[in-house]
Formats: C-alpha cells, sequence, structure tokens
C-alpha cells in the first residue's frame, strides 16, 4: 500500500501596507519574509527529498524561497493554480465590514457561509472541489513521495476537509495560521480494502524553533 505524505504550508503574513484591510482573496500581492527565524524553522521541520509545490500566486513562491534560503535544499517548484485561494470576485478590494453588511450577518470564522458564492467569484465549496481535484492528481503523479505545498488559509482548510470527508462549512472552522504547517497523510487502498485513506499527523502546526 502506497503512502503519499502531504506538508501544506501557509505563506507568510501580508503586510497590512500592502492590503490596506482590504479583501484580496485570489489577488496576488506579495508577502513578508523577513523573519528569518520562521523560515529557519520550516526549513528544519520540512522533509528535504520532497516534492514542491506552489500556487500560482507570488505569496506561496516568496515563502517557498524563503524557506529555501534558510537552508531547506528545493527542486525546482510545480506551480499548481488549483491551490490558490478563494476567489471572491466582486468582494475583492472591500471591507470585511462592507461584506457583512451586505450580507447582514457575519460568518464564524471565515468571510461566508461555505456554499454563498460571491458575485463574479466562487463559494468556498468550490474551492473545496478545485483543490480536491488538484490533491487526486498529484497524489497520483507523486505517489509514496512527500510533497510540500506552499499554498493559503483557504486551499488547505479545503484539503483538510478532502482527507477528513467533512462538509465544507466544517472545514471552515480550522485555524490556519501564517507558516504554519499541516500533515495529511494519503494510504493506497489494498486488496482487502480498495478504498484510498486519510491520516492526519498535525494540523496548524508552527514551525520548529530552536530550543529556548
Amino acid at each position: 500500500m502506497g503512502t503519499t505524505r502531504w506538508w501544506w504550508v501557509r505563506h507568510a503574513p501580508v503586510p497590512v501596507s500592502v492590503h490596506g484591510g482590504r479583501i484580496y482573496g485570489a489577488n496576488d500581492v506579495p508577502c513578508d519574509t523577513s523573519d528569518a527565524a520562521t523560515f529557519a524553522g520550516l526549513a528544519r521541520v520540512l522533509p528535504r527529498d520532497a516534492v514542491l509545490v506552489t500556487s500560482n500566486l507570488m505569496r506561496t513562491t516568496m515563502t517557498a524561497e524563503a524557506t529555501r534560503a534558510a537552508g531547506l535544499s528545493l527542486p525546482e517548484a510545480i506551480v499548481e493554480p488549483a491551490f490558490a485561494e478563494q476567489n471572491f470576485g466582486d468582494w475583492t478590494g472591500m471591507t470585511y465590514d462592507e461584506v457583512y453588511d451586505e450580507l447582514g450577518a457575519r460568518h464564524a470564522f471565515w468571510l461566508a457561509p461555505a456554499h454563498n458564492t460571491p458575485p463574479g467569484g466562487e463559494s468556498f465549496a468550490d474551492l473545496v472541489e478545485r483543490v480536491r481535484d488538484g490533491i487526486v492528481r498529484l497524489t497520483r503523479e507523486h505517489r509514496g513521495r512527500d510533497i510540500a505545498a506552499f499554498a493559503h488559509g483557504g486551499s488547505i482548510r479545503a484539503a483538510i476537509g478532502v482527507a477528513l470527508a467533512i462538509d465544507p462549512e466544517q472545514a471552515l472552522g480550522f485555524d490556519i495560521h501564517n507558516c504554519s504547517v499541516t500533515r495529511l497523510v494519503h494510504h493506497d487502498g489494498s486488496d482487502d480494502d480498495p478504498r484510498d485513506h486519510w491520516g492526519v499527523g498535525g494540523i496548524n502546526q508552527p514551525p520548529k524553533l530552536p530550543d529556548g
């Protein structure tokens, strides 16, 4: 039975000076990679022979490059648009309060309920299906490997939802911090049990910082 280990890393924080308190979602904005200790911690905890995957947005490639600069040898990245952040459509550029006023309610964990589609955008449930397609394809192509996937809060929540086979609304309840590591393990089916299985090695774990 083949085992494929996914190491999901959320990108480094996007400074307020960049986003101005407004929703950026699938917009291509830069992140802050100045915290050398954080990237040294990621370099310590991530596997050294992993397949590298990033989304098509620069904040994930910047985070991967900062981790490489901190001492982790990484191959050329596979750029996977399926792992980009949720497209919030017409809500992009609005403040959160403006969207809450439009919806008439404030969602507990996310911008909107999982099945709510922003005008001109996609719902979180749509994002789950997009991420699922990428996971299935890359797991098949790199079966038995470690895969280090630098992605986004939304796409990592979606990956957790895929692994746990839970409703998208439940997947929104997971906290995913910047530069945290989420480990999901895929096990191929066997002759006795042909179904694929997922295990969870850890969710939202901080980088491994030096003792002391």
